[in-house]
């Protein structure tokens, strides 16, 4: 005689479908749920009945059909009461994501803790446990899950599971909170040599994500006195690097090393490129390529430095090495930071096939400056990615551009296909670059502005908008729509150092130009453009002294045609004329197109 829950299933009419994913979820459970078949040649095992009697069948075909029929309620309960009476993993884990399914946090958070209860043992429902406590936020019960998982853990597995702690709780509403509690937890980890290590750089990690910068510093120093070797404390230091220099030491303690892990080489030139200190990057990266000459992903980064930095040869050098690398292993795994320490994640280098892409699009790039266009063009043609399609039509209307057929180049962009409302912006931003480019100020700006109808307040529209004015010499519209950004964004150092140099390079009100400089300095520090800004306000301030300093400070991380050309002003009103020939003549090779040099030079009537 069926159940009565089964009679009221029939009475419903099941769907002969939904019957049959019901059975296979259940044949699927109870083949995990028999023991593993014994080998041919192995003597046979004693007979073992399966768990899954009559009535746990029908009690799970009944779950099955519930959940897929919409009522996750019932279906919930049923599994979770067959979970408990068989003691399986594999049914409260199905009990779990019914309630996940149908969004009920608490039914989840209850099915873990009755599997926790069943089988107090087990670091799955212990992890379950925790994500489900992150997702709804209930950071003051996590302490005795995370112990308890911490305790079951092998002593070969508790480092690296003290490392994972604060993803545990990275979505803390509070962050202090979260960071208090992951020191509470680690605290007895800190008294043991094996763990104190993994336990400061977790506890320091916890305080970085609460932007107490200062107590993570700490510990990462601390983690490194204590271990000198060790690449846990080097990964938070360089996390720190952005806003703390003192956390460089332990980085370049690190990196000087003869087996330094290239991957950690590589995180350091990326977050020296991020701080935009160029030459630094340029010199880990050769470090890297020259201890590892058949490691590829170094060598496309060296590649788009080398391109960002004017330097086409070198360049192009190194993304061909890249190809030649990848593409000699292209049907290898895709992995190619699989060696790569815990943590070094952003060190991974993105897969090679989706690397080859990049490298086809900056050769092309490179070609298409040197005015090598068939080269461009049969880089381009070797990406067939369709969601890089509209960035390939972009580099094919910016060639034709070069070549002075502009009015072919922006059909080409509007006839573009799009894909969705992200594409028809991203058409109106390369068409406004591709004109910008080709100085036609007035048709970009009135292509911005028809960005801006769609979105009028957008910070980069208002943005690029503000230049374009700036170029068509609507100066008071320019700072009406930086000061509308910086009302938008208030942390967007790019619209203060904008407003600030245009002020600085008029000469007008000299003091609030200054101010808002330094503004952007504070919000973007070590920037070499801001940096720039803040010498060539100095100068026009008459402190010719600062001014030089900060303009060499710039240069020497930022190479750039235009820092350049301030800077051999700067010295050459200070009568220091070889050194400014010097320094143009170095621009000039690199960039001999640039605007501000040119008009520099014509101003000052120096012949090169």
């Amino acid at each position: 005689m069926p159940s009565r829950s089964l009679a009221a299933a029939r009475r419903r009419g099941a769907r002969p479908l939904a019957a049959a994913l019901a059975f296979a979820a259940v044949s699927a459970w109870a083949q995990d749920a028999a023991p593993p078949a014994a080998p041919a040649s192995s003597p046979p095992a004693p007979v073992r009945n399966s768990l899954l009697d009559a009535p746990l069948f029908y009690q799970l075909l009944i779950g099955e059909i519930e959940a897929r029929q919409g009522q996750p309620g019932t279906a919930y309960q049923v599994i979770l009461d067959a979970a408990r009476r068989s003691r399986d993993e594999t049914l409260f884990r199905r009990a779990v994501e019914i309630a996940l399914q149908a969004r009920a946090g608490e039914e989840a958070l209850t099915a873990t803790r009755a599997w926790r209860g069943t089988l107090p043992t087990s670091q799955e429902a212990l992890r379950t446990e925790l994500q489900i406590l992150s997702a709804l936020n209930r950071l003051d019960q996590a302490a005795e899950p995370l112990r308890a998982l911490l305790l079951l853990a092998t002593p070969a597995e508790r480092s690296g599971l003290i490392a994972a702690v604060p993803r545990f709780l990275q979505r803390a509403a509070d962050p202090a909170h979260g960071a208090r509690l992951v020191e509470e937890v680690l605290q007895p980890y800190l008294e043991q040599p094996v763990t104190r290590v993994a336990a400061q750089v977790a506890i320091g990690r916890g305080w970085l994500a609460a932007a107490d910068s200062d107590r993570a510093l700490a510990l990462a120093q601390q983690a490194h006195a204590d271990a000198p070797t060790a690449e846990a404390p080097v990964l938070l230091a360089l996390e720190l690097l952005p806003t703390r220099r003192e956390a460089e030491p332990i980085v370049n303690d690190y990196v000087v090393r003869p087996d330094a892990e290239p991957a950690l080489l590589l995180l350091y030139a990326r977050a020296l490129m991020t701080l935009q200190r160029y030459p630094d990057a340029l010199q880990q990266l050769q470090t890297v390529s020259r201890r590892k000459p058949d490691l590829a992903p170094p060598y496309l980064t060296l590649g788009a430095l080398y391109l960002d930095l004017k330097q086409p040869a070198e360049g192009e050098a190194a993304l061909q090495r890249y190809l030649a690398l990848t593409e000699a292993n292209a049907d290898a795994s895709d992995d190619d930071g699989a060696d790569a320490p815990d943590g070094a994640d952003e060190a991974r280098a993105s897969s090679p096939a989706q690397g080859r892409v990049q490298a086809w699009l900056m050769l092309a790039a490179s070609a298409d400056q040197r005015g090598d266009y068939a080269a461009a063009e049969r880089w381009l043609a070797k990406v067939d990615d369709p969601q890089r399609a509209l960035e390939v039509q972009a580099r094919r209307a910016s060639m034709l551009a070069r070549q002075g057929r502009v009015d072919e180049a922006r059909r080409l962009l509007q006839t573009a296909p799009e894909r969705g409302p992200q594409d028809a912006r991203a058409k109106l931003d390369a068409e406004a670059a591709m004109l910008r480019e080709a100085r036609r100020w007035k048709e970009a700006y009135d292509v911005m502005g028809q960005a801006l109808q769609r979105e009028p307040d957008d910070p980069e529209l208002l943005y690029e908008q503000s230049m374009m004015a700036e170029k068509l010499g609507r100066i008071d519209e320019m700072e009406r729509l930086l000061r509308r950004v910086i009302e938008l964004k208030p942390d967007n150092a790019h619209a203060y150092n904008a407003l600030g140099y245009s002020l600085a390079d008029r000469g007008k009100r000299l003091g609030e130009a200054r101010d808002l400089i330094a503004r952007a300095l504070e919000l973007a520090p070590n920037d070499p453009f801001i940096t720039d800004s803040l010498g060539w306000v100095e100068f026009r301030l008459g402190n010719r002294a600062r001014a030089l300093e900060l303009l060499r400070r710039a240069y020497a991380s930022r190479p750039d045609a235009e820092i350049a050309a301030h800077l051999g002003e700067v010295l050459w009103a200070d009568g220091q004329q070889d050194e400014a020939r010097r320094i143009w003549a170095e621009a000039r090779r690199r960039d001999g197109s640039n605007e501000v040099l040119a008009e520099t030079l014509k101003r000052l009537k120096v012949r090169q």
